[in-house]
Order: structure tokens, then sequence, then C-alpha cells
């Protein structure tokens, strides 16, 4: 009778334990594809972050800006003067990074646009032969009319340059349109459609 019982309740607890590594798994593969994307130069890996963390940082910073432009700007100029150093591993978490105040175009990017987030203001990634930066969407007069910006598929985004120390919003395009092998948002990580790219004011 004991060693039904013992059968039994092994059976229970191996069924169990498999259903738990599905779970894990299916986890891991959902995090995997939440995080990797494909592109001419190999794997990008994303490692933005929403933590309560990074949005108190983000806020902090802002405090006093009454616009997004402002806002914009100021998280700008706190990530470019994180010291560039290059990363020659996996791009660090935006908490490691501003722990380790230091950074290449991946670990800054991925700082910027996750401090931008937490703000709500829209951006997303641009992947670039061998380099990455951020596009934004401000719906700025003074912007509009003295900015040039990229344009996809019809609306207009300025770039934020994270390696440039003390850089503007609209920073130059410094490659070819077709250089741009995927626009993606960062939090979904879904490359977007760029069937129609425009450099012009």
């Amino acid at each position: 009778m004991q060693s039904k019982f013992a059968q039994t309740f092994a059976k229970i607890v191996l069924g169990i334990s498999a259903l738990y590594f599905l779970y894990l798994f299916s986890k891991a593969i959902t995090i995997v594809n939440r995080r990797h994307i494909s592109t001419n130069d190999g794997i990008y890996i994303n490692s933005t972050s929403d933590s309560p963390y990074i949005e108190k940082i983000a806020h902090e910073l802002t405090k006093h800006c009454k616009t997004d432009l402002c806002r914009v700007q100021t998280i700008l100029n706190y990530i470019t003067n994180i010291p560039y150093k290059i990363n020659n591993f996996q791009a660090h978490s935006p908490q490691k990074t501003i722990q380790m105040n230091f950074g290449d175009c991946d670990d800054k990017s991925n700082l910027l646009i996750s401090l931008l987030h937490e703000l709500k203001i829209e951006s997303y990634f641009v992947l670039v032969p061998k380099h990455i930066f951020v596009i934004v969407s401000l719906d700025e007069v003074h912007l509009n009319h003295f900015k040039k910006g990229l344009y996809v598929n019809g609306k207009k985004y300025y770039i934020l340059e994270s390696t440039a120390q003390n850089s503007p919003i609209g920073f130059p395009l410094h490659y070819q349109l077709d250089e741009i092998q995927a626009i993606i948002e960062p939090f979904e990580n879904k490359k977007v459609d760029i069937s129609k790219l425009e450099w012009k004011l």
C-alpha cells in the first residue's frame, strides 16, 4: 500500500516538475524574442529597462522642465556626459551603465531610450553599420523650422546621438538612408516599417 502511494506521489512530483520546466523554457524563449533582433551585423540585444530606479532618475533629472524639448535635451546632456568607453561584451543594463559611469553607443542608447520611455516620449532605436542611435518625436516649432529630421513614413523624428558630448537634439545624419538596417520599437522589440525614409527639414 505504501509503495503504491509512493509511486503515485513520485509520478505527481515528476509531472509537476515537467510542467514547471516547460513553463521556464517558454518564459526563456519569450525573453529571447523580446530582447534579440537580427540585423545585417548579426544579433542586436536590447537591454532597455522600465524599472522604478530608472523612472526615479528620469523624473529627478527633468523636475525643473516644463516642456518635452527641455526634458529630452536634459536627458541627452546627462547621457552624453557619461564617458564613452567601448564595451566588448553584451550591452550593459541602464542601471549598470549609470553605476559604472561609462558605456558605448549600445549602453548609452539603451539608457537614453529607457529614460525617455519613463517620460512617455516617443522614441526608437536606429541601427546602422556598427552603430546605434535614437530618434525622438517632438512637436516643437523651433526644431521644425531649423532642424533636419529623419522622416519615417511621413512622420518627422530628430536624431539623438548619445556618444557626442553635449550634442543637441537634431544631430546630423552621418549615414546614407539605405544604410539604415532597422528602426526598432524598444519595449516591444519590433522592427518599424521603413519602406519610406527621408532626411530633410
